[in-house]
């Protein structure tokens, strides 16, 4: 069974639950992150609670796309962080940088019969009758890779990190996020050690 994240219709920007887009929502000592490369400030791409009472949020910089390794889990071009799910503020952008995707997208989740992945995408749009691109991604599971496997190490305890989610770039090309043009993004989390990686390939 796969889960797949599905489009589930524009949402505020401050919305809770699991979306892409808007602004995250942060506790009070948060410090928006900001690119080691270029310096300034990412882009925030989405917001997924998990299991265990932790959200985990990640952004990527596109103020120079291609050149401030933002693909790279530990490269500093992105940044992936597990937040706590109360006691909790919109964030304010910074006013300069490139920190915001152009739509606010609510994901919903939806069980698929199939073995892989990319079979319960075609299972989906064949039964739904939807458009593809309104597969968001899956939740869970084994991601499915496009290049070779990149499962990061934890910073905490060095082992292999679990495997949260795997994103596409969006339901609307005009809108959506940058992973390298039809690529996919990874996101992983060791709770016990407050890590969180994000990773894409194209």
């Amino acid at each position: 069974m796969i889960t797949l994240m599905t489009y589930g219709g524009a949402v505020a920007a401050d919305a809770g639950g699991t979306r892409t887009g808007g602004v995250p929502l942060v506790p009070e000592d948060f410090e928006w992150p900001e690119c080691a490369h270029c310096g300034g400030p990412m882009q925030f791409l989405l917001r997924l609670p998990l299991e265990h009472g932790s959200v985990l949020t990640a952004f990527m910089c596109q103020n120079d796309p291609g050149l401030c390794e933002e693909w790279d889990p530990f490269a500093r071009g992105n940044r992936a962080m597990l937040l706590p799910a109360e006691g909790v503020r919109a964030a304010t952008p910074p006013a300069t940088g490139v920190t915001a995707l152009g739509a606010v997208s609510g994901v919903a989740f939806e069980d698929v019969e199939a073995e892989t992945y990319f079979d319960a995408s075609a299972e989906w749009v064949k039964a739904t009758g939807r458009p593809v691109r309104q597969v968001l991604g899956q939740r869970g599971g084994e991601p499915s890779w496009l290049q070779g496997d990149e499962t990061p190490a934890c910073p905490g305890c060095a082992g292999p990190m679990p495997f949260v989610a795997q994103w596409e770039d969006g339901h609307d090309v005009a809108t959506s996020a940058n992973f390298g043009g039809g690529g996919c993004a990874y996101t992983f989390a060791c709770e016990p050690c407050g890590q969180a990686v994000f990773l894409w390939q194209s």
